[in-house]
């Protein structure tokens, strides 16, 4: 296969990523460069971000990202996107933003929420007639006020004069598509989230029905495109900006939770991966839209035609390695005595300090001498959805040190993730061999871990911290021809480590999973006392 140069954008909500790749039997990453935005949090509930900040840190690191991959500005053949998703970026006919970008964070639609979908005879907070017709149409509901629909009607509500400006509803790496090219579209990834996305089949299109039952104009809705479709080409004013040639394709790329597992190579039927990052997720690919509303897990539209992700989401998985970084490892474990500068960067990625910790996490006995850890450290979403849960350490005794809760805080986290698979399994089948992507994949401990717990056997791939941006190079191969589908995506990405459970820890391993469901119910009224 000859090569090909791509760059990719993973534009997430507190910095950029910029990657430079090489595109041929592998995708390989040459040059890569980040830098930090602001995300603007108001005490109303509002966060929003300025898409022109967005625009100036993609122009700054897209330089550097060059320079470092020794490519030249003319080889680049395309540019793809992985990016935050359910932003509400609302556009003029000259495609600029009208008011800043409303994060998918933005809280302050309380009483849109409530006038549009919250009243009335109700299940899982949603008006019961308009959840089944919801469900119906577009395989989900907008019943939570982070929703981008609300977020809409808070800008028709509350600024009249911006919204009277409105032409298109974006969301972020539509935006950007936009600032480059001049097109105006929506991948269907980034349509679905919206919640007045068609997938009935033969459909996949806006619902006028969801429009006007939600009370969005029909005309603001943009072009759905595929995500490996070239929207357009770079023009000489974005192409000067971000020190690129003008004409190079751009294509629809897609939203963090389509392209992570893309770019794990997790792409065939029945294929699971897991990520753990900030937040963490066990998603398996499937051919229909599922849901579990007991469970809180639902299949969302993925990058590939025809599938969709089943997708169970943790609020904090590597975050409570942070958390514990921050707060339990003091020189008891050696992590400050030697001074190294550590550099917490909005990518989490993990540093000497982090190899450390793994190191003393190696030495603990499985099991953490008994210790047991729940990361709901900012309440928790699925298989249980309750803003109250909290984390804690449960059966500490005076044998117990800083070591084991370092350790119980893997297994914490590496328990949920089973958890996940569990009640996944009750409708479809996850895979014996799973993909571990993200900042936690870098830890061979953590893998280990993983996999002792779940009883699978784990992969890694290469860069397993950057996988969302290699999602997005893959699309670009499926643009340009060089695949012939998403779903050949797994031969550019080899599996570079191999993890098996380790047998002798299961029968422990059962045990305590056993005691760590049951923390929940054995806590959740004590939770609501405390937290409600």
């Amino acid at each position: 296969m000859d090569k090909k140069y791509a760059i990719t954008y993973d534009i997430g909500t507190t910095g950029v990523k910029t990657c430079v790749f090489e595109i041929s039997d592998t995708v390989k990453l040459l040059g890569a460069d980040s830098q930090g935005y602001e995300l603007y949090v108001f005490p109303d509930g509002g966060a929003e971000q300025e898409p022109d900040e967005w625009w100036s840190a993609m122009c700054e690191t897209t330089k550097t990202a060059l320079k470092k991959s020794g490519i030249k500005a003319k080889d680049i053949s395309g540019i793809s996107f992985c990016s935050q998703m359910q932003g509400v970026v609302l556009v003029d006919r000259n495609g600029r933003h009208v008011r800043r970008a409303m994060s998918y964070m933005d809280q302050r639609a309380r009483e849109e929420l409530k006038k549009g979908i919250a009243y009335g005879p109700q299940i899982a907070g949603a008006n019961i007639p308009k959840l089944l017709k919801s469900l119906q149409i577009t395989g989900a509901v907008a019943a939570s006020v982070k929703d981008p629909v609300w977020k809409y009607k808070w800008v028709e509500a509350h600024e009249p004069d911006n919204f009277k400006k409105v032409y298109k509803w974006l969301d972020v790496k539509e935006y950007l598509i936009c600032r480059m090219t001049g097109e105006f579209c929506m991948t269907p990834d980034s349509a679905f989230a919206t919640m007045l996305y068609d997938i009935r089949k033969g459909k996949q299109c806006w619902s006028k029905d969801m429009t006007d039952m939600l009370g969005v104009k029909f005309e603001h809705m943009p072009e759905i495109k595929a995500c490996t479709d070239k929207i357009g080409e770079l023009t000489e004013k974005a192409a000067e900006e971000l020190h690129l040639e003008p004409g190079i394709a751009v294509f629809g790329g897609g939203g963090d939770a389509s392209l992570i597992g893309v770019g794990a190579g997790s792409v065939e039927m029945g294929d699971t991966h897991v990520y753990s990052g900030t937040s963490g997720w066990v998603s398996t690919v499937v051919d229909k839209s599922i849901v579990d509303a007991s469970a809180m897990i639902a299949a969302v539209i993925g990058a590939d035609p025809g599938k969709y992700n089943y997708f169970a989401e943790l609020e904090t998985a590597g975050k409570c390695l942070e958390w514990a970084k921050d707060h339990l490892c003091l020189d008891e474990v050696g992590v400050y005595l030697k001074k190294e500068k550590i550099t917490d960067s909005y990518e989490a990625e993990y540093t000497s300090l982090y190899d450390y910790m793994s190191e003393v996490i190696e030495k603990v006995p499985a099991g953490a001498n008994g210790v047991i850890f729940t990361p709901w450290l900012h309440g928790n979403r699925c298989p249980f959805e309750d803003p109250n849960a909290r984390g804690m350490f449960f059966n500490i005794s005076l044998e117990t040190g800083k070591s084991e809760l370092l350790r119980a805080v893997i297994e914490g986290v590496c328990f949920h993730l089973r958890w996940f698979t569990e009640v996944q399994e009750k409708k479809v089948k996850t895979s014996q061999k799973i993909r571990f992507v993200g900042g936690g994949a870098l830890s061979p401990v953590t893998c280990q871990i993983l996999a002792d717990i779940t009883g699978k056997t784990v992969e890694t791939v290469d860069s397993p911290q950057n996988v969302g941006a290699v999602g997005a190079a893959v699309i670009v191969a499926c643009g340009l021809g060089m695949i012939k589908g998403v779903s050949e995506a797994k031969k550019l990405i080899p599996v570079v480590k191999t993890y098996y459970p380790d047998t002798s820890k299961k029968a422990l391993y059962d045990k305590q999973f056993v005691t760590f469901k049951n923390l929940y119910k054995s806590n959740k009224n004590n939770f609501a006392a405390l937290n409600g």
